[in-house]
């Protein structure tokens, strides 16, 4: 069986969306309002895991992401689309990359964890090793993420919407995959020949322009960068109407 999956619009282009570490199918709904369903068919899948997938059972890597977002594009009987994937979903994103160029049409990496993982010092890697258990700590790193200038409210309902629609386990394992995973050498030496667009949000402090530079702009040929202004790590939920353009506007360009 497929995974759950919410779908926006039903038009030619397939898009197949990946959420992050704190998201769900749901967590691109802010900008939903400026998708173009006439040309785009926007498939939002949960991860084993989080939302309708809560309860499935999994090995919670960056490989079973890809590989299941491939078996939903069989299932839904899409033979070519393309991917955006947000934070932990930008490195699933990498190796569907990876395992299946030929049916791929572009790539967008939205706040995205390159392929090479990423290192903590000992109180950041505790504070998100905490966050599987702990509601607060997940609203610290929501906070630090979108540099420290968002609502209060907001900070409270985003780690509260996380901590229902993922399984705490689950929660913790990918922290371990995404950040411990690297697979940065098969994608320097395959030189995959796809459009991909890096979006980052200007206040993220860690996965900035800085970082796409080094890694996806490095390592795809046919990379470009674009800053999101006054967005942290959540465009959805910061600019959502931004974003929607940002990403429509690169998946309508010619092939």
């Amino acid at each position: 069986m497929h995974n759950t999956y919410h779908r926006v619009g039903h038009g030619p282009h397939a898009v197949i969306v990946l959420h992050g570490w704190f998201g769900d199918a749901h967590a691109f709904s802010p900008m939903e309002a400026g998708l173009d369903g006439g040309a785009f068919s926007y498939v939002f899948m949960d991860n084993r895991g989080y939302g309708g997938m809560r309860d499935a059972a999994g090995e919670y890597s960056m490989e079973e992401v890809a590989r299941d977002a491939l078996a939903l594009a069989d299932a839904l009987g899409f033979a070519t689309f393309s991917v955006v994937g947000h934070s932990m979903g930008g490195m699933a994103l990498e190796r569907l990359a990876m395992m299946a160029p030929l049916r791929l049409r572009k790539l967008v990496a939205v706040a995205p964890v390159p392929s090479c993982g990423v290192a903590f010092d000992g109180a950041a890697r505790q504070l998100f090793l905490d966050a599987s258990g702990n509601v607060q700590a997940r609203r610290a790193i929501i906070d630090r993420s979108t540099g420290g200038r968002l609502p209060a409210a907001w900070l409270d309902w985003k780690a509260q919407y996380s901590w229902e629609s993922a399984d705490q386990a689950a929660f913790a394992r990918y922290f371990l995959a995404w950040s411990g995973t690297d697979f940065s050498e098969e994608i320097k030496a395959a030189r995959v020949a796809l459009p991909l667009l890096a979006l980052v949000g200007e206040h993220d402090p860690r996965f900035d322009a800085a970082l796409m530079r080094r890694t996806y702009l490095a390592w795809y040929p046919q990379a470009r960068l674009e800053v999101l202004g006054n967005a942290g790590h959540y465009p959805m939920n910061e600019t959502p109407l931004a974003l929607a353009a940002s990403i429509e506007a690169f998946l309508a360009e010619k092939d």
